[in-house]
């Protein structure tokens, strides 16, 4: 399908970044002639031409089954989707109530932050001060892997509905806290409330919205944690200012109950199967245990037992890694643990982008010890990454040609890497507010390398299966990456500020330079993802018969003969 403009260069029948498009490939176009008939494919025909040149030579014949059974697409069809068309009467509902669910969950995290200091005051419990963050993103975890399992038991207007319900009721529970116990089970409830809520926003995509929609939502719900970053501090702060933070709980129980309201007549229902697949409880132990392990580190004060928090937390996720692989129940879709996938490469590169988010709340930290900021613009300069996360995914998502996407996954981990190493190498004791200005545009650009790819990673994650089940299972696991890579990140986080000795500057310089470091290995994962999906992309092109029998057809389009040839 060859619009008058260019050559249509969206993702492939895989779903594989870098892909060759149709058009590329010589198929897929308007050509009634070969449609039907074996010879179409360039082999020499019986009068020794090859057929592609005969057919062109006779264009009056008449058209084959696959013309009647599938009209040429117009050139409108292949053109980028708009925003408007996303949040257009015929979408806006679902994907609004999507992306509230994702908005939620990582509102909550920052906003617990900074309503717990006044929360402790009020109610005590001060030895369980860190387990108000370590319950919520275990149960977050926990829930994440739950995803495809309840949208194979409820459905998508079930599955959000508990989400939503669960929510509400944690954040009821900690607003009407007595004692800090009964709000680290409201945390906790919270948590898996969030953690649905999180992974359906990315695996509900497949089947609430069209194909051409994808890259346009999983932008959105993927900006939601950068609003969530960016909303969650400012709120808890302005609620703590007043001693109310039971008042902000309250508000978050109203806000899931709206959205609860709204599921019935906004998601579009199905998603159930017949036959639900079993819970994966060994999987679920093992990250359970790694989350906790990654989590608790964060509360420990010698480098030491940091890093031995993190080497326990790596241990288990090999372990749950090397259980997945031979297991007959999984949490991952199979594809991730084939060598011949590039699954496992786009999964990595999101974590390695996830992992890099965390560094903003460090930023702070450094912007009031160094750069002698008052509390409220130390926040918001943190905030910066995710600002810049959220606009470039806006952008970013406008993209399709195969060969910028490409560039775009590279570049990601780049711009991140050079983003941070830049700010680690401004920071100075005693900063001159001039100096100071200057972080603000480096971690916006930090932020926007994140922005630049992940939303055209999450579209390579959720299409990477023509099978329905692995590719919600696939779609509903970024939420499971993300979580999981923020919660290491910011464990090495505070390892590294601990190896950075007492002065403020020490702890600056290792922190942003250790994550540039790190993200940068993301260069190495993405170039791994591309090259995978190109060799993929050449198999498929070389068997096309095989190639049409693994397409994943559109969700607004009927599986005819011509969209099967893609």
């Amino acid at each position: 399908m060859t619009p008058p403009n260019g050559r249509n260069t969206g993702p492939d029948n895989h779903g594989e970044p870098g892909g060759p498009s149709a058009s590329d490939r010589g198929v897929g176009r308007a050509r009634p002639d070969t449609a039907a008939d074996p010879d179409s494919h360039g082999a020499p025909n019986s009068h020794g031409d090859p057929a592609g040149r005969r057919h062109r030579a006779r264009p009056s014949a008449p058209p084959g089954p696959a013309l009647s059974a599938a009209p040429a697409p117009s050139p409108a069809a292949d053109a980028p989707p708009r925003w408007r068309e996303l949040l257009g009467p015929e979408h806006r509902g679902a994907a609004l109530v999507m992306a509230a669910g994702v908005l939620v969950g990582a509102i909550n995290i920052y906003l617990a932050s900074s309503l717990l200091p006044t929360t402790v005051a009020d109610i005590g419990g001060e030895r369980l001060y860190a387990w108000g963050m370590t319950v919520y993103l275990v149960a977050m975890v926990i829930a994440t892997m739950l995803v495809s399992r309840s949208l194979a038991r409820w459905g998508n207007t079930g599955a959000y509905a508990a989400g939503f319900a669960l929510f509400l009721a944690g954040s009821l529970v900690c607003a009407v806290s007595p004692g800090m116990p009964t709000l680290l089970v409201g945390r906790a409830v919270q948590g898996l409330g969030g953690g649905l809520l999180s992974g359906l926003g990315f695996a509900v995509i497949r089947t609430a919205l069209p194909r051409r929609l994808w890259t346009r939502g999983n932008a959105l719900m993927s900006a939601m944690y950068g609003v969530g970053n960016f909303a969650g501090p400012a709120l808890g702060g302005l609620f703590a200012q007043f001693g109310s933070w039971r008042t902000a709980f309250a508000l978050m129980a109203v806000v899931a109950a709206v959205c609860c309201a709204a599921v019935v007549r906004v998601v579009p229902r199905g998603g159930r199967s017949a036959t639900p697949g079993p819970v994966p409880f060994g999987s679920l132990a093992l990250v359970t245990a790694a989350t906790t392990a990654v989590s608790v580190t964060g509360v420990l004060e010698r480098a030491w037992a940091m890093a031995l928090g993190i080497a326990a937390a790596l241990v288990l996720t090999a372990a749950f890694v090397a259980y997945e692989r031979r297991g007959p129940v999984r949490v991952f879709p199979a594809a991730t643990y084939r060598s011949d996938s590039p699954l496992k490469w786009v999964y990595l590169t999101l974590a390695l982008l996830s992992f890099g988010v965390a560094v903003e709340a460090f930023v702070p930290l450094f912007g009031q010890r160094l750069g002698g900021l008052p509390p409220l613009a130390a926040g918001f300069f943190g905030a910066a990454v995710s600002l810049g996360w959220s606009l470039a995914q806006i952008a970013s998502s406008s993209v399709t040609r195969a060969g910028t996407v490409r560039r775009l996954l590279v570049a990601g981990p780049v711009v991140l890497a050079t983003g941070l190493a830049v700010l680690g190498l401004l920071q100075r004791a005693d900063a001159p507010l001039a100096l100071v200005a200057v972080w603000v545009p480096v971690l916006f650009l930090a932020g926007a390398g994140i922005g630049a790819a992940y939303p055209h990673l999450s579209v390579a994650a959720m299409t990477s299966s023509a099978d329905p089940g692995e590719g919600g299972r696939a779609a509903a696991a970024i939420a499971t990456v993300t979580s999981l890579a923020t919660a290491f990140g910011t464990a090495v986080a505070g390892v590294l500020v601990a190896v950075g000795g007492p002065a403020p500057l020490g702890q600056a310089r290792w922190t942003l330079l250790g994550f540039a470091v790190i993200c940068a290995t993301g260069t190495f994962t993405a170039r791994a993802a591309t090259a995978g999906a190109r060799a993929k992309a050449r198999a498929g092109a070389g068997a096309r018969p095989a190639a049409a029998a693994d397409q994943d057809p559109a969700p607004d389009a009927p599986a005819t003969p011509a969209r099967r040839g893609v």
